[in-house]
């Protein structure tokens, strides 16, 4: 008589293993954030595991001046982690056949200013970084005024003019511009208003209900307000009333830890975008400063594991969305205060990728 392989217990050892790594896994997350302290790290944090929430923390102050501490659910800037709407915003209207990846924007905007850009440059570029465009909220700092921008078409002057880092599809350069140009592809294509278009076709379907573009003089209750420490170079913190502008499609939206996270598990669960669509967001296309790029998402892949997401980093604000894709961890982090990549939010980070990902020093 044959007998049958014995493929049971090495099952059972692979699932009492991989239980056994997550146990020890959550009990040490559990240590580090009953550990942190409120004056190395002020913001919210949350961690889910196999797309349950195992820990939700808040720390330090929304506002220093009035000592209003912080709650899980505080609304934070989440700056860059805004590109990611875009970018999803843009591959719905790809899987509705309304526009192609590759071919020059003039077939969306044969009236942008600009006749080298509209040309020359293709929507994959602008999704990857690789337009030559530059990052007018860095290059064009001084020009910017806070309160002038109600409509995407208002930041256009902003850099319309500029001339390219490089040309189109050589070279990446992280470029804000062009996930602005990507709104107005968006408008001109859906015939929607791109702060309307995210709302109903992101946010609603995520259920996101926490997430808006503020205007800069928006009173909202439970609202963190930013700390810049010059990003790690000043011990005093100045309030960041200066830097900021109406979320565009490049940054700057307000959201909390909750929907943060909705928007990640919609994502990965194939709720805003087709399965063979979110594969085609997720595959690493070209390399960035450290990690690699997909469409509008990083890929890090410099670890044990590939790590999907994208952070946020200005005056006053860092944050982080990862999804550890091996062993199913989220995490995300919203701080109100940015640093120089050794405390604060990197810390926090840092302390997640070495857990979880195995990073090294």
């Amino acid at each position: 008589m044959r007998h049958k392989p014995k493929l049971i217990p090495t099952i059972l050892l692979f699932i009492f293993g991989a239980l056994s790594f997550a146990q020890s896994t959550d009990e040490d997350i559990k240590a580090y954030l009953d550990a942190l302290a409120s004056d190395s790290f002020s913001g919210n944090i949350l961690v889910a595991h196999n797309d349950s929430i195992i820990q939700q923390r808040a720390y330090g102050l929304s506002s220093i001046e009035y000592k209003v501490e912080n709650t899980t659910n505080t609304t934070f800037n989440i700056a860059s982690i805004t590109k990611m709407f875009t970018a999803v915003a843009t591959l719905q209207l790809y899987e509705q056949g309304k526009l192609e990846l590759h071919i020059p924007i003039d077939a969306y905007l044969p009236d942008y200013p600009n006749k080298l850009v509209r040309e020359s440059i293709s929507i994959h570029q602008l999704l990857t970084h690789t337009s030559g465009l530059n990052n007018f909220y860095v290059d064009d700092l001084d020009k910017l005024k806070p309160s002038a921008y109600k409509n995407i078409s208002d930041f256009v002057p902003l850099f319309v003019n500029d001339t390219l880092l490089s040309k189109p599809g050589t070279q990446y350069h992280y470029s804000a511009t062009g996930f602005v140009i990507l709104g107005l592809i968006i408008e001109k294509v859906s015939g929607t208003n791109y702060y309307d278009y995210v709302k109903e076709n992101i946010f609603k379907p995520a259920n996101m209900p926490n997430t808006a573009a503020l205007a800069m003089d928006a009173i909202v209750v439970n609202k963190a307000s930013g700390y810049t420490s010059m990003f790690g170079e000043n011990t005093v913190l100045k309030k960041n009333d200066t830097y900021l502008t109406k979320a565009s499609p490049a940054g700057f939206y307000y959201s909390t830890l909750s929907d943060v996270f909705h928007f990640s598990k919609a994502l990965r669960n194939h709720n805003l975008l087709s399965e063979a669509t979110t594969e085609l967001m997720f595959k690493p296309k070209v390399k960035g400063y450290n990690t690699h790029l997909g469409y509008g998402i990083d890929v890090d892949q410099r670890y044990n594991q590939t790590i999907l997401g994208h952070s946020g980093g200005w005056y006053g604000i860092h944050c982080e969305l990862m999804d550890f894709m091996d062993d199913h961890y989220t995490v995300v982090i919203l701080s109100n205060i940015d640093d120089g990549g050794k405390t604060g939010a990197s810390k926090v980070a840092d302390f997640f990728k070495a857990l979880i990902a195995e990073k090294k020093e």
